[in-house]
């Protein structure tokens, strides 16, 4: 997994076999990235590409397979292209005079996720669209068709207008991890174990984007693993404004850390800045709730080879059954795979901090288990709830919010 191109906003290209979504993407791109062909299901797995668009950035172009493919295979492609809807920003429907229920249901789906959408009518210049067609269907979905022709560099030029019209800002406007809670000069105290499930030779993604947050801040960072940090505190810098953890030493480094020095985790602030917070919040409790025989699913945002020492796999488990005293089961997700059951089979889900998915696919995510009223929590939170210091690392959010 690519996780620097993870974190930019994704658009999803969706429609029938030999509509054009291929041929649009490769305009759009300007290089061949998807074969084109004239066979159906000539694109299988979803095919992604990394662009520029100017008052936006860098962006994710997934190509996806036709929607109307009902071989045996094709179905599983199908299953495929539905699954893109959860990693997505923003989706483009490709259609043409044929439009009809493939395309309605594509249009549901985007509703269902309040996920914004625009409508082409591809290959343009070989068979224009029917007035009446048009009407119909921008007057039915209140929505502008932008009409595509191959041959036409303006078709670019029109549906690039309409992408930066229809994204949201906010998946392409990066919002500060530490906004709100430090200023220039402030001084933050990251606190960075090294256990077998660190990558060899280099921090995990959240101490890496915390280190450049604090930097983007003008602030200035420390950082030690839990075995200095008592020295640190004592021979480096007694008072820093804040001290961030990660979640896995937070009951040893909460009886280090004076109680007046502002005290969270990695996972709590990723947890804020990606817009669950408050959901985690009120889900937690859960945890004192929890009877024999309750299933809970652990939700991993990245795909990793798991160790003894896995936080979401191994130590949090046992954490739970050692908290609740009670007889539970676990199933783990990792990326985003399919859930194994049906969701009402779990008693609550604990999502880790997301630091390689976009806000978007977090929402998308948690959307299925919070309409059925699953409570939910996070990693960094459940951990200060089980370690007595859940006021103390979350007071600082619900204070600036």
């Amino acid at each position: 997994m690519n996780k620097a191109r993870e974190n930019k906003p994704h658009i999803g290209v969706f429609g029938r076999c030999n509509v054009g979504k291929s041929t649009l993407i490769n305009k759009l791109v300007g290089q061949e990235i998807s074969i084109v062909s004239s066979l159906a299901g000539t694109t299988t797995d979803a095919v992604k590409k990394t662009m520029e668009i100017k008052g936006i950035g860098a962006v994710v172009l997934i190509d996806t397979a036709g929607i109307d493919d009902d071989s045996e295979l094709g179905k599983k492609r199908v299953e495929k292209t539905n699954e893109v809807f959860s990693q997505i920003d923003l989706a483009i429907i490709a259609l043409n005079n044929d439009f009809g229920k493939e395309e309605a249901k594509l249009i549901k789906n985007c509703q269902k996720l309040k996920l914004p959408y625009v409508l082409v009518f591809t290959k343009s210049d070989l068979n224009p669209i029917r007035k009446d067609l048009k009407i119909t269907i921008e007057k039915k979905y209140n929505q502008n068709i932008v009409e595509f022709s191959q041959d036409n560099n303006k078709s670019v030029v029109d549906l690039t207008k309409q992408i930066v019209k229809t994204l949201p800002p906010t998946s392409y406007q990066k919002k500060g991890i530490l906004t709100g809670l430090i200023k220039k000069n402030s001084v933050v105290l990251l606190v960075a174990p090294i256990d077998s499930s660190a990558p060899e030779g280099r921090l995990i993604l959240p101490q890496v984007q915390l280190i450049r947050d604090v930097l983007d801040n003008e602030a200035i960072t420390i950082v030690v693993k839990e075995t200095e940090l008592e020295y640190a505190l004592k021979n480096v810098y007694p008072n820093p404004d804040l001290v961030v953890t990660d979640s896995q030493v937070f009951d040893y480094v909460n009886n280090i850390v004076d109680e007046k020095i502002a005290l969270t985790s990695f996972s709590i602030v990723l947890a804020r800045l990606k817009g669950a917070f408050n959901k985690y919040v009120k889900g937690t409790p859960k945890l004192d709730k929890l009877k024999n025989g309750d299933r809970i699913l652990m939700l991993e945002s990245c795909s990793h080879q798991p160790t003894c020492e896995d936080i979401g796999r191994v130590k949090l488990p046992q954490m739970i059954r050692n908290y609740s005293k009670k007889e539970l089961e676990f199933d783990v997700v990792a990326g985003l795979s399919p859930f194994p059951r049906p969701i009402e089979d779990y008693a609550m889900v604990i999502q880790c901090g997301g630091c390689v998915a976009t806000e978007k696919q977090l929402h998308s995510r948690l959307l299925p288990i919070i309409e059925a009223k699953i409570p939910v929590s996070n990693y960094g939170i459940s951990i200060a709830y089980m370690s007595g210091i859940f006021k103390r690392a979350t007071k600082m959010f619900t204070k600036n919010q």
